[in-house]
């Protein structure tokens, strides 16, 4: 009987559904770290905050003191004494209030400012495994809307509770020195909104985690639409996209729309309940004024106190879930910190001249039995979770890329990697650069392992064109510098050696023009030559050519090969092409077939021993092979197709 096939692996969880504990200490700790550089704001904000807390309870007495005191009495002068002192305390509950707000509001925009610094940082230094399974959108939230729900436990939670805290605490602790009778017959409903406010808590728990996750995958699917819009627009799928948008929208305002309703319904009750409270404070107080047991200005400042009780106490409930949404956010975020960063990537004290003795004594290139999958042991890849295994099978062989690569390279020499789409090509560059770490073998530059070797060290000798070119928004010269402080004149001889010169010439601003994104106002020829001048500008010890004139005319592209074999001479290269007419003069030539080497040799030799190049060859040039008949017209591969 045949073995049942196993089931299709499921979708890894959403790293945004998670709920997470209402309160870390752990990560409270690591936000705290963020605070301590703004301590001054933090005792600014506290001491509006303290005193506006005062200022509340001063309120409430003063009436007291002119219903019981200044009215009987009819002493005028003394209303308009304390009418003049609650004008002055309504100016110091302004200042105060202000001055919360705006130390607050500075605190939590420097800490926004500190995280989202150091954020951007750890995604730059995070290996591009990470990125492969991380979607960019989701990445995109981390930065931006988890970062802002900090921004609002710093502004509106940590502090202002505090502040809240206090003012219940000072009100409470009044309102039972004035008359705990009052206090008492107003504290009965409190149980109640104890209870209210905790259903309310968990309902609204549960409306920010599925706000949280249609926003990071809304994120998600804009972000690559917008990425393939020509994708898009070429294949007429428009409506198609409006639709599965629509569908994202929608989900994203209805999860709003069901915290809202959460919120509709909490604050009636609250309210409902501060009138049940004042209720039964009247009910009380109406006995003990008709024995005369209490005045009616004791029963207007308990009015005026059970209203702000209940207020803080109904802030504290929103207060909480501020916290619990940013508990989630600084989770997700200090995974994020957490990630470890991409092998070598430390600066080197000594990049300089590290860097010039390797271009001076030249780069030897040497892979030895270099085995590489872009999964791991269970053949599994990271974002999915497949069948379980029994504990006595043997974990799955890994999807292997490449099989056992071996070749040097060394100053002067070039080698060329051909082969079918997917046979491992970029893989191999991908490796060099270090962008990947092979899982069996080595690769040696200049004696040395690449994972001994500084990062930095690697990429500052190697120029690299790669087929898809990224061009970023900016000038020109900024693009071809990119950080390496290389004089005009020096980029200008770049462009004018590969011809990008004519380039720069066209442009209204010339080396000062500004591209859009991706290198938008320039066509995909016109950046191909932009990124080769920008390769060879550093004067780079390797060339690394990933089908580097697949989108410049027959023209320029003769001037880049002349350039090119100017440049060779003494310099290591590495070329990838898919067009074979362009890498005839190689040293050495590698056919790859399933990641694995199965011919080597120079141009002449391997056409005249018949294989897999020989055959790619002729299909290339359009000749049929020595046992076929002559056909009108042989399909030719075609030059663009991305490399394996």
């Amino acid at each position: 009987m045949a073995a049942a096939a196993p089931s299709a692996p499921a979708p890894a969880p959403d790293a945004d559904d998670a709920l997470g504990k209402a309160y870390d200490a752990r990560l409270v700790r690591r936000l705290l770290a963020y605070v301590r550089p703004y301590k001054p704001l933090v005792a600014a904000a506290l001491s509006c905050i303290t005193v506006a807390s005062g200022m509340q309870l001063a309120g409430p007495l003063l009436t007291r003191w002119v219903i019981d005191t200044a009215l009987p009495a009819r002493d005028a002068s003394l209303v308009w004494q304390v009418a003049l002192g609650y004008a002055v305390l309504l100016a110091g509950q302004f200042a105060a209030a202000y001055g919360e707000t705006v130390f607050t509001a500075q605190l939590g925009q420097r800490v926004m400012r500190d995280l989202r610094g150091e954020l951007f940082a750890r995604l730059q230094a995070l290996p591009i495994a990470f990125f492969d399974r991380s979607p960019v959108g989701r990445l995109v939230t981390r930065v931006t809307s988890d970062v802002e729900a900090l921004n609002e436990l710093f502004t509106a939670g940590v502090v202002s509770g505090l502040g809240d805290l206090l003012t219940l605490l000072a009100i409470g602790a009044v309102m039972l020195v004035v008359n705990w009778r009052l206090a008492l017959a107003a504290f009965v409903v409190i149980p109640l909104v104890l209870l209210v406010s905790r259903v309310f808590q968990r309902s609204v728990r549960t409306s920010y985690r599925d706000i949280r996750t249609r926003l990071a995958r809304l994120n998600a699917f804009l972000g690559e639409r917008l990425a393939g819009l020509r994708i898009v627009q070429l294949f007429g799928r428009e409506s198609h996209e409006v639709t599965r948008f629509a569908t994202l929208n929608q989900s994203h305002l209805d999860a709003h729309l069901a915290s809202i309703t959460v919120y509709a319904l909490y604050f009636p009750v609250i309210e409902f309940l501060t009138t049940l409270a004042l209720a039964s404070l009247l009910v009380t107080a109406g006995f003990q004024v008709g024995v005369g047991a209490l005045s009616v200005g004791t029963v207007a400042a308990f009015l005026q106190l059970v209203r702000r009780f209940f207020q803080p106490l109904q802030d504290l409930s929103e207060k909480y879930n501020i916290l619990q949404a940013a508990m989630a956010a600084s989770e997700r975020i200090f995974a994020l910190l957490d990630t470890p960063p991409a092998p070598g990537l430390a600066p080197t004290p000594d990049l300089e001249a590290r860097v010039a003795r390797m271009r001076a004594d030249g780069v030897t290139v040497v892979f030895e039995d270099v085995w590489f999958a872009y999964e791991d042991g269970s053949g599994l890849t990271d974002d999915t979770v497949g069948p379980r295994e029994s504990a006595s099978s043997p974990p799955a062989e890994p999807r292997w890329v490449l099989r056992g690569v071996s070749f040097r390279v060394g100053p002067g020499e070039s080698v060329a990697l051909v082969g079918h789409t997917g046979a491992g090509k970029t893989t191999i560059v991908n490796l060099l650069l270090r962008f990947y770490e092979p899982q069996r073998g080595r690769i040696l530059v200049n004696g040395t392992d690449i994972r001994d070797l500084p990062a930095d060290v690697l990429r500052a000798v190697i120029g690299y064109v790669q087929q898809d070119i990224f061009l970023f928004a900016g000038n020109v010269a900024s693009n071809l510098r990119l950080g390496t402080g290389l004089s005009d004149a020096a980029l200008a001889q770049a462009a004018a050696r590969v011809g990008a010169d004519r380039v720069v010439q066209r442009l209204p601003g010339g080396w000062h023009h500004e591209l859009g994104e991706r290198g938008g106002g320039v066509s995909v020829g016109e950046r191909q030559l932009l990124a080769f001048a920008r390769a060879i500008a550093a004067d780079p010890a390797l060339l690394v050519l990933d089908e580097a004139t697949s989108a410049v005319d027959s023209h320029v592209e003769s001037v880049i090969h002349a350039a090119v074999a100017e440049l060779m001479a003494g310099r290591t290269t590495i070329a990838i092409a898919h067009r074979l007419s362009t890498i005839v003069g190689a040293d050495e030539i590698l056919v790859l077939h399933h990641g694995a080497v199965i011919e080597r040799g120079t141009h002449r030799g391997l056409v005249s021993a018949g294989g897999m190049y020989e055959r790619l060859f002729r299909l290339q040039a359009g000749e049929p092979a020595p046992h076929e008949a002559p056909v009108a017209s042989a399909p030719r591969l075609p030059t663009g197709a991305t490399s394996g």
